[in-house]
């Protein structure tokens, strides 16, 4: 049976404070050695998650914006992926709303609400609020299907998420931001998809291991084999039960090499 590993980015596979990844050398050198799909499951944008993979090394499938859009290499294995739309260089599956839809919720609200989301931030806003770089920011803000944002009233939220239902919007909470998306549109479901291509490739079931540290990843542990909860940032875990979770002694990517040696 094949493994696919599936794994958030940001206080999981990277560090919160700095993004290192550097602490997770030896579980990656054996990922690589055993020829595991390596799919980033993230929040970030399809630059950002491609100029990751070249840091990294590897060129796997990926989803990107908390489970917009699914992205194979064209020539991926030599398999045969005629089946998913070919856009550029990749074959992609979509499942969010395009992005000027969900502006236009977000700009129709954002002062009622006091929201402040990335279309409306400068590069050094975003830069401060993330610690990362310029130029990687940049890459951040060119988003192609959701709005990550702050609000200056949290309590606002769960009213803000009942409005936005109304439009086939929702509101998932990551590590540094609340996120606007689509409804139809998770980690979860784009994980669910994602093992149906790879076992329609392989012609055979898969073992699934899902890695992530916050809220947003619950979706993804919900449709994995094996879901392992990673240390978050402040120490704590996020709250989810199974009978087959597995929690890391580290925070990200200490915790991230800790667990994948322990299951591959």
């Amino acid at each position: 049976m094949n493994t696919v590993i599936f794994t958030d980015l940001d206080g999981t596979f990277l560090n919160h404070d700095n993004y290192s990844f550097k602490e997770s050398f030896e579980a990656r050198k054996l990922v690589l050695l055993k020829k595991i799909p390596l799919i980033f499951n993230t929040s970030k944008t399809k630059d950002e998650a491609l100029l990751l993979q070249d840091d990294v090394g590897i060129k796997e499938p990926f989803i990107i914006e908390n489970g917009a859009a699914i992205y194979f290499p064209k020539n991926y294995n030599n398999f045969d992926l005629t089946f998913l739309n070919e856009i550029d260089n990749f074959h992609v599956f979509i499942l969010g709303k395009e992005y000027k839809e969900i502006l236009r919720f977000y700009n129709n609200f954002k002062d009622e609400y006091k929201m402040k989301g990335f279309s409306d931030m400068s590069l050094q806003e975003v830069s401060s609020l993330t610690g990362l770089s310029i130029n990687r920011c940049e890459l951040s803000v060119k988003r192609g299907f959701t709005e990550p944002f702050i609000i200056e009233d949290e309590s606002k939220v769960i009213e803000l998420s009942k409005k936005a239902k109304e439009y086939g919007i929702k509101i998932t909470k990551g590590g540094r931001f609340y996120h606007l998306m689509g409804e139809n549109q998770d980690k979860g479901m784009a994980i669910k998809k994602t093992i149906e291509i790879f076992e329609k490739l392989y012609d055979d079931k898969i073992k699934s291991i899902g890695l992530g540290d916050g809220q947003n990843d619950i979706a993804m542990f919900e449709n994995v084999d094996l879901p392992i909860i990673i240390k978050n940032h402040e120490g704590n875990y996020v709250a989810y039960e199974n009978e087959n979770i597995q929690k890391s002694t580290f925070k990200g990517a200490k915790g991230w090499n800790e667990m994948v040696l322990k299951n591959v």
